[in-house]
């Protein structure tokens, strides 16, 4: 097949875009390189441009023959959105809505969806299982539950096939070393500690220790990218199998709280890592976890990379090399 991979230069995008080519298909990156990488793009061509240009999607799907799409270009911040919610719902839904229209026009009947469980708001109770009410607490969430539902009705109207993949804390890097994770700003937890056990940051900030957790700090459920990437073949491979649409958690079914993903960085780098304590963000909830069954049930997927400390080896390797 030939894959259009929106988003393709960015952190998931890319390790996808390998296991995309490793599994015998063509990725096709289209990505307007606002955050993404031309070092990630190694494994097919590369379509700058944006799907706020509804021509120039309508010219990628066709020029390259595209069978199947997988979305992950959207605006990911969660603070940002707060504050500039016009970008949020401009970028991840109107752009959405711009290359669903494109594929429907051209006869592109297959997408897998980048959601998040940001789409889950605050949990009710955790493991959080797909059913659980969708109660966004920010613009970020809103916009992906948005493109969600956008999913649903454009299925029942046109007949398109459609997974939405809510997962939860990506993390990690290529086992071999290629991509990993470089974002600017970087807001994600482990490349901030390593970061700070390098010296290239005086210190990691913890937001909150009073929390009801084992030790006080927010726990996360952290499921390494190339899981990820698996789980997005998969998903595809069901829908052009003619399985029904579908949305799926993906996690490891297991938290680790800010000062356990510390310890690992510490056990790893054999560094000590300078922390600074401050007070909880608003929105923060205690704990976000998975509950991966309903994936291991459809998709026969599992998270392979389930131990901390080699989720964190990985991006290790990957940032003392750079």
């Amino acid at each position: 097949m030939n894959i259009l991979v929106t988003g393709g230069a960015g952190y998931i995008g890319s390790h996808t875009a390998k296991l995309v080519a490793q599994a015998g298909h063509a990725p096709v990156v289209l990505d307007n390189m606002s955050f993404g990488h031309e070092w990630a793009v190694k494994w097919g061509p590369l379509e700058k441009g944006d799907l706020a240009d509804q021509n120039f999607t309508r010219d990628v799907l066709v020029r390259h023959k595209i069978d199947s799409v997988i979305h992950f270009a959207a605006s990911a911040f969660v603070g940002e959105s707060v504050t500039d919610p016009q970008k949020y719902f401009r970028n991840n839904v109107v752009n959405t809505l711009n290359l669903l229209d494109a594929m429907i026009e051209v006869g592109v009947k297959s997408i897998v969806f980048s959601s998040t469980c940001a789409t889950y708001g605050v949990p009710q109770k955790t493991p959080i299982e797909e059913s659980h009410p969708q109660a966004p607490v920010n613009p970020y969430g809103e916009s992906k539950l948005f493109v969600e539902k956008m999913l649903k009705w454009y299925g029942g109207a046109y007949g398109l096939r459609w997974a939405a993949l809510r997962y939860f804390n990506a993390a990690g890097a290529d086992v071999d070393g290629e991509i990993g994770e470089d974002h600017n700003p970087e807001t994600h937890l482990i490349p901030l500690v390593i970061a700070a056990a390098m010296g290239k940051l005086p210190h990691v900030e913890i937001f909150g220790t009073d929390y009801p957790t084992a030790d006080g700090t927010a726990v996360r459920d952290y499921i390494h990218v190339n899981d990820l990437a698996h789980a997005h073949l998969r998903a595809l491979k069901h829908l052009n199998a003619g399985g029904e649409n579908l949305a799926l958690n993906l996690g490891t079914g297991t938290g680790q709280s800010v000062r356990q993903v510390i310890a690992a960085v510490e056990r790893v780098s054999k560094k000590q890592v300078p922390v600074k304590l401050t007070g909880r963000r608003a929105g923060d909830p205690p704990a976000l976890v998975a509950n991966p069954r309903k994936a291991a049930a459809i998709l026969g997927w599992r998270a392979q990379y389930n131990d901390i400390d080699v989720i964190v080896e990985h991006a290790w390797r990957w940032h003392s090399s750079r």
